[in-house]
């Protein structure tokens, strides 16, 4: 398997997925292509912009990152690999608020955000290769749903691909809401 960041980025710096490549590199390189848009539409921000809403949400570009690192530790590591959830995520109160994740992000200045986003994700990355190592994509996740099946990592990978390219499309417009910047 190889690096699926490529030494290739768009003119927004998100590095292009490989254009011939097999499964895994291209789900890889497909991932950390949305990871990167999420980074460059919360770029440059400061707080006021990270908390700043459109129309009647209450979503916030903050929250995304937040929301996202969580996501992030809840797949890779919660489920993937039957680890307990990150000390910060463990300290909260789901049941007192279930959009904790979105809701606290205001509280966080924009580089704590992007650090636990950062953080989390290079955990990701290496849960991810430590699967790959053990059993490829077809490696099933410890965790089981109440019916008992499991998801396997090929599932996660295409998941987690979903959940980013789908807040990226809220990100788009937050951000343009933000300053007017536009781009795919």
């Amino acid at each position: 398997m190889t690096n699926a960041v490529t030494d290739n980025p768009d003119e927004y710096g998100r590095p292009e997925p490989p254009p011939n490549a097999g499964e895994v590199d291209s789900m890889l390189g497909f991932l950390d292509f949305q990871r990167a848009t999420l980074v460059w539409k919360c770029s440059g921000l400061d707080s006021e912009g990270l908390s700043a809403t459109t129309a009647a949400s209450t979503m916030t570009l903050g929250g995304v990152m937040k929301h996202m690192a969580y996501v992030e530790d809840h797949w890779f590591s919660v489920w993937l690999h039957g680890n307990d959830k990150a000390a910060l995520w463990r300290q909260v109160d789901w049941q007192a608020d279930r959009d904790w994740d979105w809701n606290s992000a205001s509280d966080d200045t924009p580089d704590e955000l992007l650090d636990l986003w950062q953080n989390t994700v290079d955990r990701s990355r290496e849960l991810t290769t430590e699967a790959l190592n053990a059993g490829g994509l077809d490696t099933v996740a410890k965790r089981a749903w109440s019916d008992g099946r499991s998801p396997s990592l090929r599932w996660i990978l295409l998941h987690m691909i979903e959940e980013y390219a789908r807040h990226n499309g809220h990100a788009d417009l937050l951000r343009e809401s933000v300053d007017g910047s536009v781009g795919e």
